[in-house]
């Protein structure tokens, strides 16, 4: 049965993404249960007209499809199997794995999932929270064919790219890791060369003008590059995120005997940026990094 605005859709995972991406789902007229850990994610979804859930069993409970948007694939796993959310979805549910994990852990889920007689969707997204408050996201989707167009109708409400790029669960994950390979990089990249701009006593705003004007320029580096020369910049993807992400396209690059050099230093520059203590901050704060090698702090 087709994914549709008369079954319920549990939702778990209110966070700074999940909590909007569940807010658009409530405005096409699907009627969501969301599930958040934190009070206070359950109550703002609350006010948006959603209908809070007090534990994952109560969210899941009777509801066609399950959407997971949490942290990794650990937490999808203890959600599923340890607090029971499956076995209280219809028989015929559809799960939407929409978080960023490791392609072999996501194809690991879908198999137990699909034991059961359900179908699984592998679909994480890239927009960041700008994308999900404006229901804007790309999503990356794997499964048959079939289990796709059950699902459009939900993704849809979500995003307004919908990619189908494979049948096997796995090959979404594998793609948002191509995506994130080439952001972080990039990223890491435009710090290093507004620090040298810095370095030489060039004003970061020319800087920035220059490069954002010519070949040279790129979505990461306009999006990024003001907030890098921002003091406190607000957040929007910490430092963190990109820890995490490039350490899984990495483990899929492993996986593959795939050399991912780029990736790897990009990685090396992020973990000096949460070691010092910027985790939290916006991802843009990986050019702290070149200003501790630099001695420019």
């Amino acid at each position: 049965m087709a994914v549709s605005a008369e079954r319920p859709v549990a939702f778990v995972g209110l966070g700074s993404m999940g909590l909007p991406m569940a807010r658009n789902l409530v405005r096409h007229g699907f009627p969501v249960r969301g599930f958040d850990v934190r009070a206070e994610g359950r109550s703002a979804f609350a006010q948006s007209g959603g209908t809070p859930a007090e534990t994952i069993a109560a969210a899941a409970d009777g509801a066609g499809t399950l959407v997971l948007m949490v942290v990794n694939a650990d937490q999808a796993e203890a959600i599923l199997f340890g607090a029971g959310a499956l076995e209280h979805l219809t028989p015929d549910a559809v799960i939407v794995l929409m978080a960023t994990c490791p392609p072999a852990s996501v194809a690991a889920l879908a198999k137990r999932v699909t034991a059961t007689g359900r179908a699984f969707v592998d679909a994480p997204v890239s927009g960041g929270v700008v994308g999900a408050e404006a229901g804007t996201l790309t999503i990356m989707a794997a499964a048959p064919t079939a289990v796709i167009a059950q699902a459009r109708p939900l993704l849809e409400a979500m995003g307004d790219k919908v990619f189908h790029v494979g049948p096997e669960p796995g090959q979404g994950a594998t793609m948002k890791a191509v995506n994130q390979l080439l952001c972080g990089v990039n990223l890491a990249a435009a710090a290093e060369a507004l620090s040298l701009a810095a370095k030489v006593g060039i004003d970061g705003a020319t800087a920035l003008g220059i490069v954002s004007g010519s070949s040279a320029s790129s979505w990461m580096l306009r999006d990024r590059g003001p907030r890098m020369l921002e003091e406190a910049p607000r957040v929007t993807s910490a430092v963190d995120i990109f820890v995490k992400d490039l350490g899984i396209v990495l483990e899929a690059g492993r996986s593959e005997k795939a050399a991912l050099p780029l990736a790897a230093l990009a990685h090396q520059l992020f973990l000096a940026a949460s070691g010092r203590g910027a985790g939290a901050e916006d991802d843009s704060q990986v050019i702290g990094s070149y200003r501790a090698l630099n001695g420019m702090q």
